[in-house]
């Protein structure tokens, strides 16, 4: 069993710094680097994106609202075709970041709010996924489980990699709860786990209502703000290596 171990980097600005990147991209497979609008700079996208290069981990886009004091995670009104420029905008950041330092982009994601309105509105999840094949349909989606993302996902030709949050609760349609309910963000590294083993054994996941789902997750996602982020994430990769499973960038899972 291949399986991505990928995390959300990059999201500092100037001196302050949101995650111990250095330690997490010793040990994921793949980065989404932020592209300026939640949060990043043009310093820290290169840095961080020229050390996942250097040690063959996938880069990707976190695109989200130009929102950094609310982190990206607040509800923006925003038009339909500026938001789309938005999006070809924090891509071709990042892009051009991972050319001008000898690697290549990816794959893309949305972050925090944009996110979850992508995933639980196909009005929106489709223009903003026809936007991301305007600027290159070979980039691969990743993502949490999403009618509404993955059917604009086909609609224009993108491949998904539906992305299993470990740390963050779902409820009883695939989609992610909102973070201002009590255990949203699951901190109990024990129970992260049990979750972890779960999808690996069962392929699904509890719900926060109690029921059990599918989830055919390609991927397996730790955020990088999450306290004790990076020993989080290396007790879930030896979960996933004691379990079988290799863990292998997205591109090389999905060849």
């Amino acid at each position: 069993m291949n399986i991505d171990l990928n995390a959300d980097l990059g999201e500092g600005f100037g001196p302050w710094r949101m995650s111990q990147d250095e330690a997490l991209l010793e040990l994921v497979s793949s980065a989404n680097v932020a592209c300026g609008f939640h949060a990043g700079d043009p310093l820290i996208m290169e840095r961080t994106v020229r050390t996942a290069s250097q040690r063959g981990i996938d880069i990707g886009a976190h695109v989200g609202f130009p929102d950094r004091q609310g982190f990206g995670r607040r509800v923006m009104q925003v038009e339909i075709e500026e938001l789309c420029a938005m999006v070809i905008y924090q891509l071709g950041a990042l892009s051009g970041v991972a050319r001008a330092t000898g690697g290549r982009m990816t794959h893309m994601s949305f972050h925090g709010a944009l996110g979850n309105m992508a995933a639980a509105d196909a009005a929106l999840a489709d223009p903003l996924l026809a936007a991301v094949a305007r600027f290159d349909p070979k980039l691969i989606v990743s993502s949490s489980s999403s009618q509404a993302i993955e059917q604009a996902a086909a609609r224009h030709g993108l491949t998904i990699a539906t992305t299993f949050l470990a740390d963050r609760a779902y409820d009883d349609q695939g989609l992610l709860v909102p973070r201002k309910l009590p255990d949203s963000v699951i901190k109990d590294e024990a129970s992260v786990l049990a979750r972890v083993r779960q999808l690996l054994r069962e392929g699904t996941v509890t719900t926060y209502g109690g029921a059990t789902i599918p989830m055919k997750a390609r991927s397996i996602l730790v955020h990088g703000d999450t306290p004790g982020a990076v020993e989080l994430a290396r007790t879930v990769r030896s979960e996933i290596e004691a379990a079988g499973g290799r863990i292998v960038p997205i591109s090389r899972h999905l060849a």
